[in-house]
């Protein structure tokens, strides 16, 4: 086996397991999936069921329940397509939005503890590396996501 694909693998593995270890711990105040739709509502814009079957590959009936429960909880709400069409789309309230920066803030404070003693340029190679594998995968998948 090609040594660096194990150890890409088991370190992205342990890179999951981490990450989701910091979200227990704290206050989360969205679910995973919450906080991913949520944030690409946030950077493409309100989306219909059907635009957000395409951006993740998900089906209809799965993101039906995801955003049932994101309406009960009131983080998003169906609005009427901005651009006149038919179906309606998904946007962020602005609890939706304070929950996601609240979380976002979380996230961004525990990684500032776990990079404290890297210096800019290390973390800047992370980042570097981390763009260019998500967008390999993006590439490969067919779904980029949205970049400023």
């Amino acid at each position: 086996m090609d040594k660096p694909l194990a150890q890409i693998e088991f370190e992205t593995m342990l890179l999951g397991r981490y990450m989701n270890l910091l979200s227990h711990r704290s206050n989360r105040l969205l679910d995973r999936s919450a906080y991913i739709l949520l944030s690409r509502i946030q950077a493409e814009g309100p989306m219909s069921i059907s635009q957000l079957s395409d951006a993740f590959g998900l089906d209809t009936s799965t993101l039906n329940r995801q955003t049932a429960a994101m309406m009960r909880i009131g983080v998003v709400e169906r609005i009427p397509d901005p651009e006149g069409g038919i179906a309606r789309k998904f946007s962020i309230t602005a609890e939706g939005e304070r929950q996601l920066e609240s979380d976002r803030a979380q996230n961004l404070d525990g990684l500032s503890k776990v990079l404290a003693d890297w210096t800019p340029k290390e973390a800047g190679q992370l980042a570097a590396c981390l763009d260019r594998l998500n967008r390999d995968i993006e590439r490969l998948d067919g779904r980029p996501w949205p970049r400023t």
